[in-house]
């Protein structure tokens, strides 16, 4: 049985599915990290492997079944037959494991992504981190953003205020130079590289305070850790100074800041 969209949405029910969804995927994952799954290089020098297919492969059928006839742009998919020309007024954004070289590697800060977008704007999302056991989400419109541990209840998370001592977030592959000079732009005094849309996760729960990025990004990178601070009251502009909008050319996104304040 299938439900309305914006009904769900609008009730909760759509945000609590997800997560779940993303936790089934986390376990789909997990036997490959650590075990020397097997990596190909995509037409776009990035790697994949099993686990990539196998998650997203997992989370479609799913939404499919409680959603079906809404449309989707997801990474691999994508990389396989090219991204969609056009997609409906709503549709999903879905990494099935962001943070692939880190995954590869074996480091733990790798995650799985749905979003849900309205329009240009994205509505709805959930982070999991399979390695940590732990996942980010948001809730009904308007009531904020949460995170678990397995096995454990809901809480609610938000951003930080303004504190003297700011930390940034930032991808592992800038350099150090141009680290520096990023994380003071946004009045930082300290950095920290980390894989993956966690970064966007653990400003929403209140731990660092900015995620500036300036390399090229696609939009399922992104918009399921934007929806979870959104939620949580932060913030990412793109470059216009605007909030990060979807359904952009290719679903590309050019450089973005997420913020706490």
């Amino acid at each position: 049985m299938t439900h309305s969209i914006d009904t769900d949405l609008a009730s909760g029910r759509l945000a609590e599915v997800i997560a779940s969804i993303a936790e089934e995927a986390a376990q789909v994952i997990l036997p490959y990290w650590r075990s020397g799954t097997v990596v190909e290089t995509k037409s776009d020098d990035s790697p994949v492997t099993m686990a990539d297919l196998a998650a997203e492969a997992l989370i479609l059928d799913r939404l499919q079944a409680a959603w079906s006839g809404i449309d989707f742009v997801a990474e691999e998919d994508s990389a396989e037959h090219g991204v969609p020309r056009h997609v409906g007024d709503w549709f999903w954004l879905i990494d099935p494991l962001d943070g692939t070289k880190g995954f590869i590697q074996g480091r733990e800060c790798f995650t799985v992504n749905i979003a849900l977008v309205k329009g240009q704007a994205v509505v709805a999302g959930v982070v999991t981190a399979p390695a940590m056991g732990v996942t980010w989400a948001t809730t009904s419109p308007g009531q904020g953003a949460v995170r678990r541990a397995l096995g454990e209840a809901w809480r609610p998370i938000q951003v930080r205020q303004r504190v003297e001592d700011r930390v940034a977030l930032l991808s592992h592959s800038v350099k150090e130079d141009e680290a520096r000079r990023l994380a003071a732009r946004y009045d930082c005094t300290e950095w920290q590289a980390m894989d993956s849309s966690i970064k966007f996760c653990l400003v929403a729960e209140g731990r660092y305070d900015a995620y500036p990025r300036t390399g090229p990004t696609c939009e399922w990178d992104t918009a399921a850790g934007q929806a979870v601070l959104e939620a949580a009251g932060g913030r990412v502009l793109g470059s216009n100074g605007q909030p990060l909008a979807y359904r952009k050319p290719g679903f590309r996104n050019g450089a973005f800041t997420a913020m706490a304040v």
